[in-house]
């Protein structure tokens, strides 16, 4: 397997929570990286799965049945699936010019022969043969001019004498000029019970079944032709793309109706709280205050106090802490705002979360983290100039927050602006020196720049001044992990890890765990250690949704199907905002597919077997 496929984006904290999934987005771009050679053909094989990109819409072409036209015996079956659509139209349109300078002819529809169901029993074998062959060519000719109700008689005619998988492919390309969709899947399926490998045939029912809102059908169609053509039409692949978000949407809208408003993992809510500045309690909430337990205040303190644990029952009490605050009232209600908002934005809640945002700005335009956190949301829900505008207030009101510049450079590095975000993290590094996530970004952005050697003095740097913090060791081991250096990668990933246990034993951060499993697994194709690694991040984090979609990955690539399509569903089913759900519900579609093409087309189970092997060997 190429690992040259397989580049990282290690943003600390970017993408859907604009600073929470950093080593997240990291990982899930080296599971999905690998595409960038085989992008279509491992959306189905056992292979990496890909997620839904770009797909080119894409109907079958109406011009008439190429293989099946007058004058042309009928390929094989390996022809049929090595004909380029070019070629077949250049073929035509020769044909065309040569037919002008022929001499006219008498009709020959005149001497077609007439049967129907009582006159086809008296005729012999040798009779139907060429009975049908002359229907069937009157049929292309009535379809070329685009008489098609007579070239569905004259196919049904030619169908009489001869059961014929391109007799049956023929009328229902009529069916399919005419959108007369369910006949369409009827003569397409009746071809297909003869001549299962019949491409044309599975891509017209595929288009039928798009057609009538059908897409799980759609989608098995077209991905057992990809299967059958190697991957090499283009068209068929984009449909797969197409049709897999198609299904994905549809899917994902109606579970993120049905899903219960809760906080994610605890590594993703400890990621995203870490890309803020620690603050001090406000006066009067210090700790070792006491206050009346009935008052708001009381209840913002048990928050505050709450959220330091970094626990996943840490948190959950913190958020109920910030609600009960604010339903009890509380002299800091700005605070109590900005906190709140943060664990509704964190549980999914977006529209609630930014009303306690700006109630919190109106109370107090300084506080700059509410601005930054509105931001955040702005540029997840993909309203840039707002996000924009709420970075230029925060700066208006409190210039020297370093926080503010960290958090703009994560825009800039979203947007792929990276000069710009690293002239913010340099600021933000110049206004407080002991940020490690400004330094460590910092590096990432240079490494994504291409200034492979400023970025790796950057890290070095991190850990001589930052020896003792774990998240240094774990991301430079991603960027040394880009550069094929597996022995030294590992390396940092055993290094973090074990400053993991020792500094945080009851909220320990499972993505060093993960991204040693993905070393492994990229190096010595080690999916034993792989697997345990992963069941481990698992036990000590269930929630963590990147977890599960490794361990769905790995299982995918030796072949036990059905346990990767149970974890890609449980991913979906972790995923907090919709983007996320239906990015994980496509690569659960696609692994469904898998099955059941394998179930459906068990002829063609061999052959994909036969491609996983190849590519998993690259």
């Amino acid at each position: 397997m190429s690992s040259t496929g397989i580049p990282p984006l290690p943003s600390v904290q970017s993408i859907a929570a604009n600073s929470a999934a950093g080593s997240t987005t990291s990982l899930w771009t080296r599971l999905t990286g690998y595409i960038s050679e085989h992008k279509v053909a491992v959306y189905t094989v056992g292979a990496v799965v890909v997620v839904a990109t770009a797909g080119g819409i894409y109907y079958i072409s109406q011009s008439g049945p190429s293989e099946d036209e007058p004058g042309r015996e009928r390929k094989s079956k390996k022809d049929r699936r090595k004909k380029d659509v070019k070629e077949a139209a250049a073929e035509k349109a020769e044909k065309t010019q040569a037919d002008a300078k022929k001499p006219a002819v008498a009709n020959p529809d005149t001497a077609l022969p007439e049967v129907d169901e009582t006159t086809v029993e008296s005729l012999t074998v040798e009779q139907r043969e060429n009975y049908a062959a002359k229907l069937k060519a009157a049929g292309n000719r009535a379809y070329g001019a685009q008489d098609y109700s007579k070239a569905i008689d004259l196919y049904s005619k030619a169908i009489l004498c001869k059961r014929d998988p391109i007799f049956f492919s023929n009328r229902s390309a009529c069916y399919n000029a005419l959108g007369d969709w369910r006949k369409v899947v009827d003569d397409t399926t009746a071809a297909i019970s003869m001549d299962p490998e019949y491409v044309k045939a599975l891509n017209r029912r595929a288009h039928a079944f798009e057609q009538l809102e059908k897409y799980s059908e759609a989608l098995l169609d077209f991905t057992a032709s990809c299967i059958i053509d190697g991957f090499r039409n283009e068209a068929s692949a984009q449909s797969v793309e197409r049709l897999l978000k198609k299904v994905a949407e549809a899917k994902g809208k109606a579970m993120l109706e049905a899903k219960a408003k809760k906080l994610p993992s605890p590594t993703f809510v400890s990621n995203y709280l870490q890309s803020f500045r620690t603050q001090p309690f406000p006066k009067g909430l210090e700790e070792g205050t006491t206050l009346d337990e009935n008052s708001g205040d009381h209840w913002l303190q048990v928050g505050l106090q709450a959220v330091k644990r970094k626990t996943a029952d840490a948190y959950d009490e913190a958020g109920e802490a910030f609600e009960k605050a604010m339903e009890l009232g509380t002299t800091h209600e700005a605070l109590a705002l900005n906190w709140r908002g943060t664990f509704k934005y964190l549980r999914g809640d977006s529209a609630t979360a930014l009303t306690d945002l700006s109630r919190s700005i109106e109370l107090d335009a300084t506080m700059t983290q509410s601005y930054i956190k509105r931001a955040s949301m702005s540029l997840e829900l993909g309203d840039r100039d707002a996000a924009a505008a709420d970075f230029a207030a925060a700066i208006e009101h409190n210039p020297d927050d370093p926080d503010i510049y960290y958090h703009r450079a994560q825009l800039h590095f979203i947007c792929g602006e990276f000069a710009e975000a690293a002239k913010d993290y340099q600021k933000s590094i110049e206004l407080d020196r002991d940020f490690i996530f400004s330094h460590i970004q910092l590096g990432v952005t240079q490494y994504k720049m291409g200034s492979i050697a400023s970025s790796m003095a950057t890290f070095r740097r991190c850990i001589k001044n930052f020896e003792r913090v774990p998240d240094v060791y774990n991301y430079y081991g991603e960027l040394l992990l880009d550069q094929q250096k597996y022995q030294e990668a590992i390396e940092k990933f055993d290094f973090a890890i074990e400053m993991e246990k020792q500094t945080k034993p009851m909220g320990m951060n499972v993505l060093p765990l993960i991204n040693k499993a993905l070393a492994l697994f990229q190096w010595k194709q080690d999916f034993s250690e792989a697997e345990k690694l992963c069941e481990r991040a698992l036990l000590l984090d269930p929630d963590c949704d990147i977890a599960v979609a490794t361990m769905a990955q790995l299982l995918l690539q030796q072949g036990k199907v059905n346990r990767a399509l149970e974890y890609f569903e449980r991913a979906a089913a972790l995923s907090r905002t919709e983007a996320e759900i239906i990015n994980a519900l496509s690569y659960a579609e696609a692994t469904r597919t898998q099955l059941q093409v394998q179930e459906t087309y068990p002829q063609l189970a061999s052959k994909l077997q036969g491609m996983a092997g190849g590519l998993g060997a690259r």
